[in-house]
């Protein structure tokens, strides 16, 4: 099992006022899937993406990955897990401004306890943007791409250090409709090679791509299901609005 966790909650205390963003979430996910966490604004699902991220820390409940009880990882594991395990996909792409392609997808490289060749590195870079269909716009500055050809680069670069798991935030947010598609597609695609997937969206036809959608509502999940690939292709082919 990839993902486990059992009763997980996160509570934030402001001067004495406490709130449950997050409140006995207990779920597996295995390698391989493909599945969404959905809900409106402050049903929690940002909170535990944060969590699953290792980017917070639950204030209650227990959260294993790999097998890992991860209660008592130290801040430098923590670190090594996001870095190694984790690639990460924001609504905002993220890119460093005024950089090319090449050095936003190794940006990761850098902090990869791996010490491998130059040569080794580029081989990354360019298989990871080779996977999105960017490798001729490798020495592009990131701020000469479209939002759909950023955002590529911005799976890409979570690619890169063949992470276990790669959590994407809201990845169409950004996006028209034919450039949120092709995105998803493409997240489809790695899914189907063996990737594990995490996303998290608010909207419904998103949400309908990966194989399995949480839906979560007040800081609880509230329903935990397959999708229906028939629906989703019916979608793309114009016959469901």
């Amino acid at each position: 099992m990839l993902i486990s966790i059992k009763n997980l909650c996160k509570e934030y205390d402001n001067e004495g006022v406490v709130t449950k963003a997050l409140c006995g979430a207990s779920f597996d996910i295995k390698a391989g899937e493909f599945v969404a966490i959905m809900g409106p604004s402050g049903s929690g699902k940002s909170t535990l993406m944060q969590l699953l991220g290792f980017l917070d820390r639950p204030t209650g409940g227990r959260y294993f990955f790999e097998g890992k009880d991860t209660k008592n990882f130290t801040d430098d594991q923590l670190a090594y897990f996001r870095n190694q395990k984790i690639g990460f996909v924001f609504q905002a792409f993220n890119l460093l401004p005024r950089t090319t392609v090449y050095e936003n997808v190794e940006l990761p490289l850098i902090y990869n306890e791996k010490s491998d060749s130059q040569a080794k590195i580029k081989e990354r870079v360019q298989s990871a943007l080779r996977s999105v269909g960017l490798e001729e716009r490798m020495y592009n500055f990131s701020n000469q791409l479209s939002g759909g050809e950023q955002q590529r680069v911005a799976i890409a670069r979570a690619l890169v250090n063949d992470p276990a798991l790669i959590l994407a935030d809201e990845p169409t947010g950004n996006l028209d409709s034919k450039n949120g598609l092709q995105i998803m597609k493409i997240l489809q695609s790695l899914n189907n090679e063996g990737r594990t997937i995490v996303m998290v969206t608010h909207e419904t036809y998103t949400s309908e791509h990966a194989k399995r959608i949480i839906s979560m509502l007040d800081g609880t999940i509230v329903k935990d299901e397959l999708v229906k690939r028939r629906r989703i292709a019916d979608k793309e082919k114009g016959l469901l609005k």
